[in-house]
């Protein structure tokens, strides 16, 4: 797709239960996509603090100049209008014809059949608008809807998802079912048994029906080791972003019911372990499934989704080169933030009080250094700079390692502190680009429009400086980038690669050679 593209963004809300939910759902003409909300829980002094985002539709008019087209309704205007801009958003309305309110007698909901009015309304869009393919934005089961088409749908007909769809961003979706930490199991197989609500699209047999194509179905139901979270289809898991929620505590559906059979790893409905599809890309979130401080309506998941929509540079971070000591009794992790500057929010938060710290395996047994660990990828945009002459587009990674010992399967406290990392560092990343957008210099960031700062036709290349800020001197935000740019080390056209050792204080324990690598690559 050329940079800059405009493509229209087509919304697919969750599920609303029985009857009574949908009638709900149907009354609101955006599906709940216009919801805001005005809590955030830390203020300064402890203190309660007033922020408004005003949701994350307002937001797209606001900030990328979309618009809403509605005569009587969005598809009465789709279908009267000869032409429609491709800066739209639109509403997937799945749930209305199995809505009472209307007076007419209610259809039963079906996914498949949402996934299939789903094509129909992207081919009239893609037709009015003379767009090639759409955004797909999806809460909860909407996630599941998308997939459906994705996955069943379009290889049924022969087609290939990525010429009708460009990119799915999903909040808070069961990719892996919904499971419940506690029960024993019991609770899904009745779910599943009696299908109550419908509730039994999050179970296995029924995702692996609507997520499978017919002619690769098993009679006998999803084979052993099946995994739904799997994105097959044809469609890249390199176009999917999983916003994951990890704050149970907010989730107040059943009057806290749902979280606490749910359990603490989840957003109060969903499992962390199940809201990604492996190889998409991922933030984790402290928010909850949906609610005053919910995914949807929250500044996290718009800021994460206005940067994998509609940024021009892509930035991954892994730990190479580390060696863990030799003690089988220690456990390793990493904890991970992501910043970016001008953002009154943290991007990325995976922590061990959230229940999702970073894993890292010993897998080596001769000394050798250890696999690669992937800490985070994000996205940025090289126009949306927070004042004029800013200077390069910068985010920080705040990492700290923390060792665990256990004796006997047992967490030995005899020389533990906790909280206490090992290290806890923030490398302070700083990229420009060569043609002189976005450099230390002062030169001011892309106006909207304008070709993306890396990877622009006229061959611009990435320059990226960072540092530790404990080598920093004073305030980060008084910190300016100065001398020559990182030394890229990889030769391909088109990909950026640098790596930054790790402070010398932690060396000793994670070896000479352990170091942070940045890959900068164009995204559009």
């Amino acid at each position: 797709m050329p940079a800059n593209e405009t493509l229209p963004v087509v919304y697919v809300r969750g599920f609303a239960g029985d009857t009574r939910g949908i009638d709900k759902a149907v009354a609101d003409p955006f599906y709940g996509f216009n919801e805001g909300s005005t809590h955030i829980r830390v203020g300064a002094g402890n203190k309660p603090s007033f922020y408004q985002f005003e949701s994350p539709l307002l937001r797209l008019l606001l900030d990328e100049g979309y618009e809403i087209r509605v005569q009587g309704g969005q598809e009465a205007y789709l279908d009267a209008a000869e032409k429609v801009p491709a800066n739209t958003v639109w509403v997937h309305r799945f749930y209305d014809a199995a809505a009472s309110s209307w007076g007419a007698r209610p259809e039963e909901y079906r996914l498949e059949n949402a996934a299939g009015s789903l094509l129909a309304l992207i081919e009239k869009i893609r037709a009015k608008a003379g767009v090639p393919r759409v955004h797909l934005v999806a809460h909860s089961m909407g996630g599941l809807i998308c997939r459906c088409l994705l996955q069943k749908i379009l290889p049924e007909r022969g087609e290939d998802p990525g010429e009708y769809v460009d990119k799915l961003f999903t909040y808070g979706t069961p990719h892996g079912g919904i499971a419940f930490e506690h029960g024993l199991g019991l609770l899904e197989r009745l779910r599943d048994a009696t299908g109550i609500n419908g509730a039994d699209i999050f179970g296995p047999e029924r995702m692996y029906e609507y997520l499978t194509p017919a002619a690769l179905q098993d009679r006998a139901g999803p084979p052993e080791g099946w995994d739904p979270r799997q994105m097959l289809g044809g469609f890249p898991p390199e176009r999917v972003f999983c916003l994951v929620g990890t704050d149970p505590a907010d989730y107040q559906v059943a009057m806290g019911l749902s979280s606490a059979v749910v359990g603490a790893r989840s957003d109060g409905l969903v499992q962390i372990d199940n809201a990604y599809v492996p190889g998409a890309h991922r933030a984790y979130v402290h928010r909850s499934h949906s609610g005053s401080y919910g995914l949807v309506n929250s500044e996290e998941g718009y800021q994460n989704l206005r940067r994998f929509l509609f940024g021009d540079l892509r930035v991954s971070s892994a730990l190479v080169g580390h060696r863990l000591p030799d003690d089988d009794q220690v456990e390793w992790q990493a904890e991970v933030r992501l910043s970016v500057r001008g953002l009154p929010i943290v991007m990325h938060e995976q922590t061990a009080s959230h229940w999702c710290p970073v894993q890292l395996p010993r897998t080596r047994t001769d000394g050798g250094p250890e696999r690669d660990v992937p800490l985070v990828t994000t996205f940025l945009c090289s126009r949306l700079a927070p004042r004029e002459g800013a200077g390069p587009v910068r985010h920080a990674l705040h990492l700290r390692v923390l060792s665990l010992r256990r004796i006997d399967g047992f967490l030995s406290f005899g020389d533990h502190l906790e909280q206490t990392a090992d290290l806890d560092d923030i490398l302070i990343v700083d990229v420009g680009s060569s043609n002189g957008a976005g450099s230390p210099n002062g030169a001011t960031a892309a106006p909207a429009g304008a070709a993306p700062a890396t990877g622009a036709p006229a061959g611009a290349v990435p320059k990226v400086w960072a540092v530790w800020n404990s080598t920093v001197e004073g305030a980060i935000r008084d910190y300016t980038p100065s001398g020559p740019p990182l030394t890229d080390l990889n030769p391909a056209a088109g990909v950026w690669r640098a790596e930054i050792p790790l402070p010398e204080t932690i060396r000793p324990v994670l070896g000479a050679d352990a170091r942070v690598a940045l890959t900068v690559t164009p995204w559009n």
